[in-house]
């Protein structure tokens, strides 16, 4: 009976573990690659619906544009875009990602992406700084 115990205990320990899914830091370089792929794809609707944060995509709403009419205008003659991922840090329900972008016929550049925690997903609430 005694060597059941650890055994019970190690058993629970790893159920525990795997009920908190991938670290936070994970959860927003999953997010931000998302972001990658929806743009290369140009899938507008994938960014609107899924991957931007409410409040970014109320900010777009404000100025007089739906957040895909939007995206088309601001990504449509972007060719090739590429993105890589560099250190992310997350505090409580905020985020951040430097990024380094590129895409055919224009300089690369380093930004910084903006995440919160929407629900328990982690959204893209500001583009780049």
């Amino acid at each position: 009976m005694r060597r059941l115990a650890p055994l019970a205990l190690a058993l629970a320990a790893a159920v525990g573990c795997g009920d908190q899914g991938p670290p936070p830091e994970d959860q927003v370089r999953d997010t931000v690659a998302a972001f990658g792929r929806a743009t290369a794809a140009k899938d507008y609707q994938a960014l609107c619906d899924r991957i931007l944060a409410p409040s970014l995509i109320e900010e777009v709403r404000a100025i007089g544009l739906p957040c895909e009419a939007a995206l088309r205008q601001g990504l449509e003659d972007v060719e090739d875009p590429r993105i890589t991922i560099g250190r992310v840090r997350v505090t409580g329900e905020r985020a951040s990602a430097e990024i380094r972008t590129a895409a055919a016929g224009q300089e690369p550049s380093r930004d910084t992406l903006r995440l919160q925690n929407v629900n328990g997903t982690w959204k893209i609430s500001s583009l780049g700084s």
